[in-house]
């Protein structure tokens, strides 16, 4: 038997893979995600008994992460002893998920929208900790491909995907429109919709109904003034790029709209880091499955994710403030340090 059925690796390398998987352990509310999936998990009555929703949410969270479809992830579990002691199944003797349950798992997460939840959960998790606040949205869309080639069963392309024209360059696929906190620069909502849909259609909706304004670039103009605006808020959307390149700097007046364009574009830039985490971090750079609603729903579990990965390092200075002031405390009280300072999230 291999020492590393046994457990018994040897190897103390810190690798970024492990480093990363430390950091996202620590912050994630596993308790909390627990149990919102809890009710809705099925019980069996007859047979293997299911694998534990921890274990399951472990898995699927790595697929986002690592960008691992179903087979690959069940292969993964096989081949990297590192995923298995993430997932809890470390233990050379038990049995593994096949891609069949991991399928299954994430189709019961898109039957009940817990996706969404998700997203609204962490974010409460965040409101809690004092990390997002709600005095101004950022809003953008990004484009995310999909497959093209008509060389499918079906013989042609994802019907619920749409072309959209980029500068001079042709896209196929769908927009991930969202609606970032000014503050934090942490996404609170998430629309998904075909490429060819216009970003401003979908402003109004990205908004959370609390904010004192509202900033977007030169591809908002004229929000204000449609239909479906609800309520009256400052909008501040960026000049057309030709009408800033004409602006003459050594007049004084162009020179002072240039210079709010800066200091405005500085606020909306807040926007591009869930962006560069989706696609850099998380490497999700084309959609994985056919239809909207099934993207849709991921693009709502890597943004609660996203979220987490962008505050992970101010959740751990919060909780170590909040564990020196339990164990100032209790050493005042004359107990000592309690036993499990940590409060977890």
């Amino acid at each position: 038997m291999k020492q590393t059925d046994l457990g018994l690796n040897l190897s103390n390398k810190r690798t970024r893979k492990r480093e990363f998987l430390d950091e996202m352990n620590r912050v994630v509310p596993w308790d909390r995600l627990v149990a919102l999936v809890a009710p809705y998990a099925p019980v069996s009555v007859r047979g293997r008994p299911p694998f534990g929703i921890d274990t399951m949410l472990r898995i699927h969270f790595m697929q986002q992460w690592f960008t691992l479809s179903d087979p690959a992830m069940e292969e993964a579990l096989h081949d990297v002893p590192l995923f298995r002691e993430f997932a809890g199944l470390d233990n050379w003797s038990t049995r593994l998920p096949d891609e069949s349950t991991i399928l299954r798992f994430r189709h019961l997460l898109e039957r009940h929208d817990l996706a969404v939840q998700m997203l609204a959960l962490v974010n409460g998790v965040l409101s809690q900790k004092g990390l997002l606040l709600k005095a101004g949205t950022v809003v953008d869309a990004t484009l995310i491909a999909a497959p093209s080639s008509t060389k499918n069963a079906s013989g042609e392309r994802d019907p619920e995907m749409h072309q959209a024209k980029k500068g001079n360059q042709w896209y196929f696929g769908m927009k991930a429109h969202i609606g970032v906190d000014a503050q934090s620069g942490l996404v609170h909502t998430v629309i998904g919709t075909p490429a060819n849909v216009n970003d401003v259609t979908q402003a109004h909706a990205l908004l959370h109904g609390e904010e004192e304004v509202a900033l977007g670039d030169a591809g908002y103009q004229g929000v204000a003034k449609r239909a479906e605006a609800t309520r009256h808020i400052p909008w501040i959307t960026a000049m057309r790029p030709g009408l800033r390149r004409a602006l003459d700097k050594a007049d004084p007046i162009d020179a002072l709209i240039d210079q709010r364009e800066r200091l405005t574009a500085r606020m909306r830039a807040k926007v591009e880091h869930p962006f560069r985490v989706l696609k850099r971090q998380f490497g999700h750079v084309k959609v994985r499955y056919r239809g909207l609603q099934k993207n849709t729903a991921q693009l709502h579990t890597l943004f609660a994710l996203a979220n987490l990965w962008m505050a992970r390092k101010r959740l751990e200075v919060l909780d170590g403030q909040v564990c020196l002031q339990a164990t100032t405390a209790a050493c005042k009280r004359g107990k000592g340090a309690p036993k499990h300072p940590h409060p977890g999230l």
